[in-house]
């Protein structure tokens, strides 16, 4: 188990003869002397001692960290060998280190400068290695023990700030020693140590802020540089900001009636503390800008505005909240603060509104007290899960209103994740990068609109095509089904049949029926070829395709074909196709009659030749399709390479390879071998 940094805390009040002086900031008191009377001497300024300057902004530390984070985070005074209370929670409040400041005392001017701040370090060492309640639930083998260490102190110079930082670097090895060896003891897994150099109002220093750096594996050192008095309140202010996580969040608008005249009211502000986490929603929101402006106090830090909305006396009804965290007024001991405190803790709520000049009221939070505690929730400004769910249409990608909805479900049951069987993990088979590929390979082509697809919304015409390709493997059947799902289609195109084509965001007409075909094709192209390299089988079926499509799309784009090639090539494909189309018009007995004449089921099916059957032939010199399109490719193909010479006889027959084989034998042998032997007969040998 391993806490945070935060868990754990030890100040160390440097005790030494320097804070005995004046801080050198003076309090106003004297009422007179802002009349101005004549004949009145004002009263003399009068100023804190820097070591009240340093107790008071402590506890103003302590007292945000126990209202916020009451029993969750320690935190402990250390003065010299002294520790002021325990990490029970009976010793966690500010009464009990008040009371026990109260008997230390304020330094005296003989004290010794050094040595009380090195034993205050020390000391907060040992401190962090005793554990505290929720540490001792835990197992103490597998704790992580953090915390922090906050001194404030004064300095000559950088070398006596560095040997600050030795100290606690080497008290933490050998305490960790230490617990090693005992059971009460935590070792130290990190620590973070803020070393603050506070000097008097107007005084200059030669000490430089440092970042947080790292001294040690086991500790990170960082020093801030400020002035006492509310320089020093600021700077702690800011700090506990940063150690915590904590936001500010200024409430404005509060009607309150005036102290002097009961019948007159005035708006006040009153500024919060708070997590950060009950700003997560709103800075998230698209009307954040503008809510952030500087703290009212004085604060270094910054702080969201929101509006005080007139309360009802009872909140009844349950507010969808999705934070809720505590509070705590910046300045406790002002009016404001102390009127809003009590108004809640009666048992009334205040909602609070964004400040906005133009649209409609927007809340985002509400004060609340429970238990005597009081909350500021986070209200969700968004659309509730408890209501429907929104419309697609109001989604990132605009008013689209025909996204594959229904399809796009079923892709989701086909690719759902199961749990492996115990069995199937010991086969060292990474089943988590298989449901990646088989992901992968199923979204390779998946158009998302209804309007940019048209194969997906004719799938009676071409199942299961789009469910076959995506397999990983096919067999002689899967691609059977394949091309006789393309060759369905080609006839389509041949009887000239309408596609379902979406008409959403088109006006008029739309596309002709030659472009939606020539769309059709491209994306049925598109699609193979995104699953073309997963097999053979594939393969083929890409080729298939690419042999029934449209050839008046391949002209186009071949600019290398010339006027006489593209000619040819469509006198012969356009009657191929004119052969198809009689084809697919045939009844099925006469199918049947053309395959039986012309040898049966397992031979090419043949066109039926009509009663211009010799000009056909005459002219394709083929009698079929298939015969018309071996001619076409062999046409096309020979027109864009040199043949070779083995296969360029137009006498059809083969070229002679070796050329002096039979006037070599005739040399060596002796023997006559222009003329092949009959048969029955030897070879003659030449007198």
């Amino acid at each position: 188990m391993s806490y945070p940094v935060e868990h754990k805390t030890v100040f160390v009040l440097d005790r030494g003869p320097l804070f005995a002086r004046s801080c050198k900031q003076s309090i106003e008191y004297d009422v007179m002397s802002k009349t101005k009377t004549p004949g009145i001497i004002p009263a003399a300024p009068i100023t804190k001692s820097m070591w009240t300057c340093n107790v008071e902004t402590m506890i103003e530390y302590m007292q945000i960290v126990f209202d916020i984070f009451p029993a969750k985070r320690t935190i402990r005074v250390v003065v010299g060998d002294e520790t002021l209370n325990e990490w029970q929670q009976k010793d966690q409040n500010i009464q009990q280190v008040m009371l026990a400041l109260g008997q230390v005392g304020p330094p005296g001017p003989k004290a010794k400068e050094d040595e009380n701040v090195i034993r205050g370090l020390t000391q907060a060492v040992q401190v962090l290695c005793d554990p505290t309640p929720l540490q001792q639930e835990e197992d103490q083998d597998l704790l992580q023990n953090k915390g922090r260490i906050i001194c404030l102190t004064t300095v000559k110079s950088e070398s006596q700030m560095r040997a600050y930082e030795e100290c606690v670097s080497d008290a933490i090895l050998q305490h960790n020693q230490l617990a090693e060896d005992s059971d009460s003891l935590l070792p130290i897994s990190h620590c973070e140590l803020v070393l603050i150099h506070i000097t008097p109002v107007g005084d200059e220093t030669k000490i430089t802020e440092r970042l947080s750096r790292e001294i040690s594996p086991y500790l990170n050192g960082e020093v801030h540089v400020t002035q006492s008095g509310k320089f020093l309140y600021n700077k702690l202010i800011q700090l506990v900001q940063m150690h915590y996580g904590l936001s500010s969040t200024t409430v404005t608008g509060i009607p309150m009636k005036e102290e002097q005249n009961a019948s007159s009211s005035a708006n006040y502000d009153v500024e919060l503390l708070h997590p950060s986490a009950a700003h997560d929603d709103l800075m998230k929101s698209a009307h954040s800008d503008g809510l952030v402006i500087a703290s009212k106090e004085g604060l270094p830090t910054e702080s969201v505005t929101l509006k005080w909305c007139t309360p009802k006396s009872n909140i009844v009804e349950l507010q969808y909240c999705t934070c809720a965290a505590r509070i705590t007024p910046v300045d406790v001991n002002s009016r404001p603060s102390s009127c809003l405190t009590n108004f809640l803790l009666s048992g009334r709520a205040v909602m609070l509104e964004q400040p906005r000049k133009s649209g409609t009221k927007v809340i985002s939070h509400m004060l609340a007290s429970h238990g005597g505690e009081i909350f500021i929730h986070a209200i969700n400004t968004a659309r509730s899960l408890l209501e429907d769910p929104p419309s697609i249409s109001e989604g990132c990608g605009g008013r689209v209103t025909d996204y594959r909805i229904n399809d796009f479900k079923e892709f989701m049951k086909e690719n759902r994740l199961a749990p492996a069987l115990p069995d199937m993990l010991s086969t060292g088979i990474n089943y988590l990068d298989r449901a990646k590929t088989h992901l992968e390979r199923m979204s390779r082509f998946w158009p998302l609109v209804i309007g940019e697809t048209i194969i997906f919304n004719m799938a009676s015409h071409i199942d299961p095509l789009p469910t076959i390709i995506v397999k990983e493997k096919l067999d002689d059947e899967d691609v059977l089904e394949c091309q006789k799902a393309i060759y369905h289609v080609v006839g389509m195109e041949s009887r000239n049949e309408p596609l379902p084509t979406s008409s959403a965001g088109t006006r008029g007409k739309g596309p002709k029926r030659d472009e939606q075909y020539k769309q059709m094709w491209a994306e049925l192209e598109n699609l193979i070829r995104a699953h073309a390299d997963s097999s053979p089988q594939h393969q083929r079926v890409l080729e298939c395709l690419l042999k029934c499509k449209k050839p008046s799309d391949d002209v186009k784009s071949s600019p290398s074909s010339t006027k006489e090639e593209k000619q040819e090539i469509n006198t012969d494909q356009n009657y191929a196709w004119k052969e198809l189309d009689r084809f697919q018009k045939m009844t099925e007995k006469e199918k049947q009659e053309m395959n039986k004449s012309e040898g049966g089921p397992s031979s090419v099916k043949k066109s039926r030749l009509s009663t211009d059957d010799t000009q056909f032939k005459s002219k394709a010199g083929a009698s079929n399709l298939l015969s018309l399109w071996t001619d076409r490719i062999k046409s096309v193909h020979s027109k864009r390479h040199v043949e070779f010479s083995g296969r360029a006889q137009s006498d059809g027959n083969q070229a002679e390879l070796y050329q002096n084989l039979n006037k070599q034998l005739q040399e060596n042998s002796g023997m006559d071998v222009s003329t092949p032997p009959q048969k029955g007969m030897g070879i003659q040998k030449k007198m």
